[in-house]
This record gives structure tokens, sequence and C-alpha cells, in this order.
């Protein structure tokens, strides 16, 4: 069996952003939940509301057997706007920020790697994405999880890989 890795990314509202990372070969397993924040165990409530200070998350178990984390990164890139600052498309607020958390000094480096190069794409855009260590994650409630599998929206993203 091989030994997975983790990968956690806030690219605005997570049903989108883990209906796409689950079709990319390689990821074994996701959950949604918030990240960042100062609060414990918050609710989707006390997200929304602001004051948690928490992003909505994608937290991703994956092969790096089967797919790498550069991969993975280029595919967060590819999933949003990462010069708006907290929002995306339609959904306002600082739980829709674009953020990178990695998890050990291999990760950081890779994504600070990968945002400069991105950030040579939007020249004048300023990239507004935080890259910073992962902190606690906490699930969120489970009609969170897996809602485009269970409810059919798509959301019009593009396909990843």
């Amino acid at each position: 069996m091989a030994k997975l890795e983790e990968a956690a990314f806030a690219a605005g509202c997570f049903w989108g952003v883990e209906k796409r990372f689950m079709e990319i070969p390689g990821v074994r397993k996701t959950e949604v939940g918030y990240t960042g924040g100062i609060s414990k165990n918050p609710t989707y409530e006390d997200v929304c509301k602001g004051s948690s200070g928490h992003a909505e998350t994608v937290h991703i178990k994956f092969d790096p057997g089967k797919i790498s984390y550069k991969k993975l990164l280029e595919a967060f890139w590819e999933l949003h706007d990462p010069t708006t600052p907290h929002r995306q498309g339609p959904n306002v607020g600082g739980q829709y920020r674009s953020v990178i958390f990695y998890y050990g000094a291999a990760q950081k480096e890779a994504a600070e790697k990968s945002l400069e190069d991105e950030q040579e794409k939007y020249g004048e855009r300023k990239i507004v994405t935080e890259i910073v260590p992962a902190s606690e994650f906490w699930k969120a409630e489970e009609y969170h999880q897996k809602y485009n599998q269970k409810h059919g929206n798509g959301f019009g993203l593009p396909k990843l890989i």
C-alpha cells in the first residue's frame, strides 16, 4: 500500500474545489472544512460571519507515486483567480481567500516557486495567495462533504489534469 501524503488548499467555495481535486488521478481522499482561523471547531455559520478567520479549505490525501505535489499546485492555480482578495466569483468574504497550506519544508518551497512562476503569467496583477503552514483542519458539516457528487452542480469549473 502506497504511503499517502497530505495537502490543503483554499480557492473559493470548497464545493467546486473539492469536486475538481477528486477528479485527479492519484488523489485518494478529499474532505472539506475550515483552516487558518482562530476559533476551535467552527461551524459553517461561524465561518460565514467572518469572525473565525477560517478559509473554506479542501484537505487532500494523495499518492505521490501517482500525482506530484507540483501537479496539485498546478491544478490549484487553474481553479481560481488568485488575484482577487477575499473573493472568488460571486462569493465574497475572507473565507473564500486563496491559500496554500503547506505540510513541511518541501511543500513550502514548491508552493513559493509555483507562486513565483504563476506571478509571471499575471504581470501587473498581483497574486494575493497566502502560503502558510497548515494549522488544524476542522472538518465541515457532513452536508458539505462531496456536495457536488450529491447535488450535481459543477459550477462551470475547468476539467483538471
